[in-house]
């Protein structure tokens, strides 16, 4: 009987601890979700009140709590004066007003220095008049702010405003919100309208005749008089000779000659460019000579995406030896490459130009002319040994950048080096380089 009994019982007990076990699992959730709550609310009130309206309503607190307990009817009413006033107060804030507000960017990028102008739109659908709300909206590094007038409805508060561009760069437009608080300021209430857009200020660049220096042999570069016997761009036909590959004998003339002709070619080279931009600190006397460089850089990376040339970009990664000695940047398109260059800055932490044209010679193959672009902190013999890192039978120019400074051309040990104090100084030397070769 006993064992009868303690089989009975055993099934009951389980059911139990399930019960109890999905009872405490149910609690658990719903704590979690009130604790959920509670912080979303006290975010959202954090938001709302002030600090001054804090103190009201700890004032009215204080005021009740001393009030009731010591029989004060003073400050029982001062602790309700609070109160209301903190109720009127929140009153203040019910609705959002206007219902779109709608921010709009003609352009997305622009070079440095040229205006842009962004649009600002808000209506009031609403069936009574709107108004006297303050329109707050971050641009770059300011706020502009607005007072909305009073709009009727179906009307509009429309402004055209704009963007600095003095400096390259990405400016952040936005987001729009509406802030609604009391005139005592206790309580202010922010509706965020519009996402953040982004104005990309490109550096200056200047159109340059088309890079011709520093070729290799490739299948779609241009002819040379160098002859070869296999290639794309035909020649002329010559006598068969012992070792001669037997596919391009051409048989039509072999047959009226009576003699095996062959097809002779000349070899094809394409300009394979790598351009270097310095970040050494150390290397520019000013911001001025650094945005000189980064023109200079862009404009030469710029001709060599609109030629359609193979063209690396680097710029010196963080101190370290191999891979991350240096940093490629994107050369897929123009917009690409301006895109990338709007956030480089120098870095005191950058890896020496050496080990950068080093890291180059190894992670990238096939480079025939390269541009080391810097500043007149940077020596010579700092530039000859960054060139004497590179491959041999490697076009090097090392072009220095002083604003306003005298435009100069010379030959040290082999390496080009050019001192420009404008853009056009640049596109000058760049043609008379390539008339004389």
């Amino acid at each position: 009987m006993s064992l009868a009994r303690t089989r009975t019982t055993m099934p009951e007990d389980a059911r139990r601890e399930g019960v109890l076990a999905a009872l405490i699992a149910h609690f658990v959730a719903a704590a979690g979700r009130t604790e959920t709550a509670l912080v979303q609310w006290q975010r959202q009130v954090g938001s709302v009140v002030t600090a001054r309206g804090w103190a009201t309503l700890v004032g009215a607190a204080l005021s009740f709590a001393l009030g009731y307990t010591w029989g004060w009817v003073e400050l029982i009413a001062i602790g309700w004066g609070l109160l209301i006033v903190a109720a009127l107060a929140t009153a203040w804030l019910i609705g959002r007003g206007a219902s779109s507000v709608e921010l709009s960017l003609p352009v997305s990028r622009v070079v440095v220095g040229v205006p842009a102008t962004a649009r600002l739109v808000a209506a009031n659908p609403g069936r009574r008049r709107w108004g006297g709300v303050k329109l707050e909206l971050p641009v770059g590094r300011r706020t502009m702010e607005w007072v909305l007038p009073a709009l009727p409805r179906g009307g509009t508060f429309d402004r055209a405003f704009r963007v600095p561009t003095e400096r390259r760069g990405i400016v952040h437009v936005g987001p729009t919100r509406t802030v609604r608080a009391d005139p005592l300021g206790l309580m202010r209430r922010e509706i965020v309208w519009s996402q953040v857009v982004e104005l990309r200020v490109h550096p200056r660049t200047i159109a340059i005749a088309a890079l011709s220096s520093g070729s290799i042999r490739d299948l779609e570069g241009s002819p040379t008089r160098d002859l070869t016997a296999s290639d794309i761009a035909f020649h002329a036909l010559r006598e068969y000779l012992p070792g001669d590959d037997r596919r391009f004998i051409h048989w039509k003339s072999s047959a009226k000659t009576g003699t095996f002709m062959v097809r002779q070619f000349e070899e094809t080279r394409r300009s394979r460019l790598m351009v270097v931009l310095d970040l050494d600190p150390s290397a520019y006397v000013d911001d001025a000579e650094f945005e000189l460089a980064v023109s200079v850089a862009a404009s030469v990376g710029a001709r060599a995406i609109r030629d359609a040339r193979t063209v690396s970009f680097v710029v010196p990664g963080r101190a370290g030896a191999g891979p991350a000695a240096m940093r490629e940047l994107p050369t897929v398109t123009r917009d690409r490459l301006l895109d990338a260059l709007c956030v480089i800055e120098r870095d005191e932490r950058t890896t020496m130009l050496a080990d950068v044209a080093r890291a180059a010679a190894d992670g990238l193959p096939g480079v025939s002319l390269a541009f080391l672009v810097t500043g007149t902190g940077r020596g010579i013999p700092s530039l000859r040994v960054a060139a004497s890192k590179l491959p041999m039978g490697v076009e090097t120019i090392a072009v220095r950048c002083s604003p306003e400074g005298e435009a100069t051309a010379r030959t040290v040990a082999g390496l080009t080096v050019f001192g420009v104090g404008y853009l056009e100084d640049l596109r000058a030397m760049l043609a008379r380089s390539a008339s004389v070769a």
